[in-house]
């Protein structure tokens, strides 16, 4: 690790879990991820989220992932942060990870609890101490208790705060009470991110700095108004927006993520319905549940 560290990126606003486009060989599309990422930022997205769940990181290999990164900062420009995603279930590949995250050039690292081992408490600590350590990059814990089997819980999110290097959690426990609680006794430059989106307004509420967003890959200003107007406590915006945007938020869920997701972004013209397996086709009703809450949402046809 470098002597000194990076700066650490402003952790406040809504951040778009990016989908990571395939051609039709299979293959990343760069060329399509790059115009995805370009559109973002130009519609106000205040943050960029590669190789994350959404993102399909699970079955990219190695070099994908670079490529992924790299072409999320180089379309990006500097203008908002890059959290890149490196969590795995092994603290030397989630090493190596973060250390072509920071070559890719990357702001902050994303790091999911290491799922199926369930680590202990030591065993959690020494993994996140581990991370922070190996690279310049702050980093920012992900807790997603459906994907991983374990809830961090607020107790040891707060223990992981105490590390030097980690600035932030996303919380997508689905509970409010331990954001709550998160929120209470956490130490001023800790930030508190929604990890779902129909929590992001009444995690606001509460004290939270924002949303790590999986709608916002479909209405990147949209979540980004939603988000500024709840924390500038503009409540009739940001409620109009959320009730606008919720049942676009549910049918990105009526199938595993990021199926729906990626099929609505298809739908709207970015990207091939290309998904990675064991991810499949959706179904039928999802692709018609998608349509309408795409329309209910005015949004249509957004490709540029």
């Amino acid at each position: 690790m470098s002597e000194k560290r990076r700066s650490k990126p402003e952790l406040r606003g809504a951040m778009t879990a990016i989908v990571t486009p395939f051609t039709a060989a299979g293959r990343v599309d760069s060329a399509a991820l790059s115009r995805l990422v370009t559109w973002q930022v130009e519609r106000g997205i205040h943050g960029v989220v590669p190789c994350g769940t959404t993102g399909e990181a699970a079955t990219l290999s190695d070099d994908e992932k670079h490529e992924v990164i790299k072409v999320t900062v180089e379309a990006v420009r500097g203008r908002v942060p890059v959290i890149a995603g490196c969590g795995t279930n092994d603290t030397r590949t989630t090493l190596a990870g973060a250390r072509r995250a920071a070559e890719a050039g990357a702001d902050a690292l994303l790091v999911v609890t290491p799922y199926y081992n369930k680590p202990n408490r030591s065993g959690m600590i020494a993994h996140y101490e581990a991370v922070a350590g190996e690279t310049d990059l702050p980093t920012v814990v992900y807790n997603v208790p459906g994907r991983t089997g374990q809830n961090l819980g607020a107790e040891m999110i707060l223990r992981l705060a105490e590390i030097p290097g980690v600035i932030g959690v996303k919380e997508a426990s689905a509970d409010l009470e331990q954001i709550a609680a998160i929120i209470e006794r956490r130490g001023s430059d800790f930030a508190v991110l929604s990890g779902d989106d129909p929590l992001t307004l009444p995690s606001i509420a509460i004290g939270a700095e924002g949303v790590i967003s999986v709608v916002a890959n479909e209405a990147p200003g949209e979540m980004a108004e939603l988000v500024r107007a709840a924390l500038d406590g503009e409540v009739e915006r940001a409620r109009s927006l959320h009730y606008r945007l919720l049942p676009l938020m549910r049918a990105n869920f009526v199938e595993t993520n990021p199926v729906p997701v990626k099929t609505a972004m298809h739908l709207l013209g970015f990207c091939e319905l290309e998904l990675r397996s064991p991810l499949g086709p959706p179904a039928e009703g999802t692709i018609e549940a998608l349509r309408e809450a795409l329309g209910r949402a005015e949004i249509v046809g957004a490709a540029p």
